[in-house]
């Protein structure tokens, strides 16, 4: 601020110091009077940009993938089709706001969340924070295709399906029985277990596909003496149990079905054996050979 000092004729030069320092002391006193509220507003000014948090756009360029947020109506359905229970370990592909891990730590489960946007990691921890769930909801900042998946007893995911393709060997290599759910987006000539619609509370994106990671059974068995030839297309089976051709054959997981000689097996795979029933015949066995 500047202040203005007028001319004054000779007769009033002699007053000139003492105007001078009126003048100047006042300017003093106005400048002391605006400091707190210059303060003020800084300290308004900057608290306000403590207080401005992220807000992604709907639509916005990721890694792979725009960002969209599954509906809420969605993430409910995709954990249920899974049957996730508390002594699961879950793991969400491209996490986006944090939403699906924070539903499923509300639910009990140990959650994790791998984006690669780390304005949206930073965002999905503060909203688990606010939801009371840090604890079992974690974010990390990753790229999913150099991420171990081994962990996870479920992973759920909104991605291409382009990508998911991509991933589907990676995921086919888990635990048999994992289960993986997929917003809209299918795995290529790897068929669902289950699909479903929600009607109620979403409009776009709104179907849930659900896999079962099937175990390994393609090959020779023998059971109990007789020979087992098995052809294996994820969880879809053919082939024969001695000179009869097998059918609705199939696995879910672990456990193996199929129908031989008008007899129903069913059983658990577990490695190089497998055991189990047939109706009306009692326990059978199997090894491979």
């Amino acid at each position: 601020m500047q202040i203005a000092i007028p001319s004054f004729r000779p007769a009033a030069r002699a007053n000139l110091p003492r105007l001078r320092g009126a003048l100047l002391a006042s300017a003093a006193a106005l400048a002391l009077a605006c400091a707190p509220l210059a303060a003020q507003g800084a300290s308004a000014g900057a608290q306000a940009n403590e207080q401005k948090e992220y807000v992604p756009d709907v639509g916005q360029d990721g890694k792979d993938v725009i960002w969209v947020p599954t509906p809420q109506a969605l993430v409910d359905t995709m954990l249920d089709m899974a049957k996730v229970t508390p002594k699961d370990r879950l793991m969400d592909l491209g996490s986006g706001d944090g939403r699906t891990v924070i539903t499923a730590a509300q639910r009990g489960l140990t959650a994790q969340g791998i984006e690669y946007n780390p304005d949206l990691v930073e965002l999905s921890r503060r909203n688990a924070e606010r939801a009371g769930v840090a604890d079992r909801a974690t974010f990390v900042t990753a790229d999913l295709f150099a991420t171990d998946l081994s962990q996870a007893d479920v992973i759920t995911m909104f991605l291409l399906s382009t990508i998911n393709e991509k991933l589907r060997p990676r995921l086919l290599e888990l635990a048999p029985g994992t289960r993986i759910v997929s917003n809209s987006f299918r795995m290529g000539d790897w068929e669902p277990d289950a699909e479903e619609t929600v009607k109620q509370d979403c409009s776009t994106y709104c179907t849930a596909l659900l896999w079962i990671v099937p175990a390994k059974v393609a090959g020779n068995w023998e059971v109990d003496g007789q020979p087992l030839q098995l052809e294996q297309r994820y969880q879809r089976l053919s082939g024969k149990l001695g000179s009869a051709p097998i059918s609705e054959a199939r696995l879910n997981g672990s456990e193996i079905s199929f129908v031989a000689n008008g007899v129903r097996y069913t059983g658990t795979v577990n490695g190089k054996l497998m055991s189990g029933s047939a109706a009306g015949r009692g326990a059978w066995s199997a090894k491979r050979v």
